[in-house]
Parts: C-alpha cells; sequence; structure tokens
C-alpha cells in the first residue's frame, strides 16, 4: 500500500552516522509519493564525516531512493543545513535533478504561505547548537549510544522501535525551555516576515503548534526520532512517526488544530494508526 501526499517534509538525517536511521526512512521513501519533496537540511552530516567516515548500505540506498524520485518527476528541494553547509555554495544549482535552495517558500493547498528553512539560522547568536547547550554535547552522544543500544535489543526481542531521546528530552527542564524559546524565536521572525508559518528541522524535536497568528512546523529527524511533515492534497498538515509503528502525532488544517499527544512522552510504545500501512517484514533490522 503507497501513501499519497501532496508535499514532504523531512530533514536530520545524519546520513554517514551511525545514529541515522536509514532503514526506516528508506521504507518511508518506498511507501509514499508526493508531488514535492523537501529536504530541509543535515541530510548528509559532512561534518561528522570530515572526522569519521561511515558509508553502508543503507546509507547508499537512501540517496539512490532520493535520486530515483527526482527522476521519476517528483520536485526534490535540498536545503542544507549547518552539518551539509558546504552544499550551500551550490544554492541556485541542480545535483542532478533535485534543485538546491537556501531555503524556499512553499504555498499549500489551502492558500497558506510557509517559510521553509533548516532552521540553524535561530540559534541563538547562530553559534550553530541546539538544546546540546543545556545538557552537553557529550550527553548527546551518549543518549544517542544508548538509543542504539535499546533499539538493538528491542529489535532483538521483535519489540518496535521506542524514541528513548524524545523521552529524555521531555524530563530535562533546560532541554524543554530551550525547545521553546527557540520555537518562540522561529514563529516571531515569521510572523515579522508576514508568512502564515514556518517549516524547519535543526533542534530534532518534531512539533506542529500555533504560536500567535502563525503555526510553527518541525518536522523532527531520522536519528532518533523517525518523523516527517506531510501535507495532504486538502492543505492539512500532519506529523507523522515512522518505524515498526506508525503514527500521526499531530494534525492542522486551518480549521482543527491537534497538537502531539502524550504517547511519544512517555515509555509506551507508539499506538499504531489503522490509516497508516502495516510494516513490511525484514525492512529494518
Amino acid at each position: 500500500m503507497r501513501l499519497r501526499f501532496r508535499s514532504i517534509f523531512i530533514s536530520d538525517v545524519h546520513l554517514g552516522t551511525p545514529d541515522c536511521q536509514a532503514a526506516y526512512l528508506l521504507d518511508f521513501l518506498q511507501t509514499t509519493r508526493c508531488d514535492t519533496l523537501y529536504l530541509v537540511g543535515d541530510i548528509i552530516d559532512i561534518e561528522a564525516m570530515a572526522q569519521r567516515s561511515r558509508w553502508p548500505k543503507a546509507h547508499r540506498d537512501v540517496v539512490s531512493e532520493l535520486f530515483a524520485i527526482a527522476a521519476r518527476g517528483t520536485r526534490v528541494i535540498y536545503i542544507p543545513g549547518n552539518h551539509d553547509a558546504p552544499l550551500r555554495s551550490l544554492c541556485g544549482r541542480r545535483i542532478s535533478d533535485i534543485e538546491v535552495h537556501l531555503n524556499a517558500v512553499h504555498t499549500g493547498a489551502d492558500g497558506r504561505r510557509y517559510l521553509v528553512s533548516h532552521g540553524d539560522e535561530f540559534d541563538p547568536e547562530r553559534i550553530g547548537r541546539s538544546w546540546l547547550e543545556w545538557v552537553g554535547e557529550y550527553g548527546h552522544r551518549g543518549l544517542c549510544l544508548i538509543n542504539r543500544a535499546v533499539a538493538g535489543l528491542r529489535r532483538l526481542a521483535r519489540l518496535p522501535y521506542l524514541p528513548l531521546s524524545i523521552i529524555a528530552k521531555t524530563r530535562l527542564a533546560g532541554a524543554m525551555a530551550y525547545i521553546d524559546a527557540y520555537e518562540r524565536r522561529v514563529a516571531s521572525a515569521c510572523e515579522r516576515a508576514g508568512f502564515d508559518g514556518h517549516i524547519c528541522g535543526h533542534i530534532h524535536f518534531g512539533n506542529l503548534r500555533r504560536i500567535g497568528e502563525v503555526l510553527y512546523l518541525n518536522d523532527g529527524d531520522w536519528v532518533e526520532h523517525c518523523t516527517a511533515l506531510v501535507e495532504t492534497d486538502a492543505g492539512a498538515m500532519q506529523l507523522l512517526h515512522w518505524s515498526e509503528e506508525r503514527a500521526a502525532l499531530a494534525h492542522s488544517d486551518g480549521e482543527r488544530f491537534v497538537p502531539a499527544h502524550a504517547a511519544p512522552l512517555s515509555m509506551a510504545p507508539l499506538s499504531r494508526n489503522a490509516t497508516l500501512p502495516p510494516p513490511r517484514m525484514g525492512t529494518f533490522g
């Protein structure tokens, strides 16, 4: 079963690092179709690969699938982030069929105008960091290491993926304070610029949130949370989680607004959404 959307937004894949959940992303890309696919930064972690290169088959397969999607006629727009910043020198050009832009303006099916950017420009003093300032870079690395270990053990036990780091982040007052302040900075700039909403990534915390008169939409990441932002043909926006479990975490259609529910913030697995297809056996691991 394939799912069709008008637009899809993904970011923070960090191909080339051991924490990248490439198998889940590949399954998502192969299961969905869209008119426009936005790659909202940090797709390839050039920064990390300069220190230690890691490029397994699953990572190559994701890149091949992205080029295949573009070759099939989907418009693919790559907006480099801070971890793939060298690609910003290619803005205004193409990599095969993939367009490279510093940012983009997306007009939804309902006429709403969204500014799309990676989001690192909203870091305090543009220091290129996110909530790591509060928990420490090494703390984050340790959390990712634990996340990988727990994910491996759960796969062996045939249990669904558990987004461990989102549990940790929501229990750290400093991290949540940073995330809230970041979201408000993005929304404030969006309102001043006259857009209806801003779509970004960067902080590895997917969310749909109305702040003042604008929508803040963060598509999350494929390192810890395995989330994507999708737009339906009617212009509704949904934040999807994609692993062994399928779940719609948040929804906005201009009239109804349903923010992210409590399920992913607990130790319980994400509940399966009956409207999303079941995983294909043997895809992950």
